[in-house]
């Protein structure tokens, strides 16, 4: 019996067809056959955050979603938001404000404080968001919330929210 099948993914902008194992997670094809390490693999059971990508404009633990379950979806890693030399403003307030700490959670939690601005922009409502019919306010309480998936062991949280207020406000 064959256990494999085809994959079509568009990651960072670039398509790309991938025959792999049915059982390959999203994390698996990203870093094992696409061999894009940015994005990490931490407790592999979804309760850190390191292997945060964004999926079709959405934030998702990649070690729990099969790769397969994304035929035709368009990924987004850390190494598709920037690059050294062109960093994403989010990449860049991290930097300032010394939230990346020890940095292997950092792809995660950038890949998710980009998400989560993206959310409270469209109006996508948390378990803590006041007014569900109004504008969603930009407040810690808020995007800790939104963030509370994202594990930093160094404990580089207010440095986190600093950046991502920082980017929220567009000031450097």
């Amino acid at each position: 019996m064959d256990f494999t099948s085809t994959v079509s993914l568009k990651v960072n902008g670039q398509p790309y067809q991938l025959t792999l194992d049915n059982r390959t997670t999203l994390l698996d094809a990203l870093r094992e056959h696409l061999h894009l390490t940015g994005t990490k693999k931490g407790c592999d059971h979804g309760q850190c955050g390191a292997c945060t990508v964004i999926a079709d404009g959405r934030r998702i633990n990649s070690c729990l979603s099969l790769a397969l379950m994304h035929e035709g979806d368009e990924i987004t890693t850390i190494e598709g938001l920037g690059q050294p030399e062109n960093m994403h403003a989010m990449q860049s307030a991290f930097v300032r404000h010394d939230g990346f700490q020890c940095g292997y959670c950092t792809p995660g939690q950038i890949c998710s404080s980009v998400a989560v601005l993206q959310e409270i922009a469209t109006g996508i409502p948390s378990h803590v968001t006041e007014d569900l019919t109004g504008t969603i306010a930009l407040t810690p309480e808020e995007v800790r919330e939104r963030m509370s998936g994202n594990i930093c062991r160094c404990g580089a949280y207010s440095n986190i929210l600093d950046a991502i207020f920082e980017v929220a406000e567009g000031t450097p």
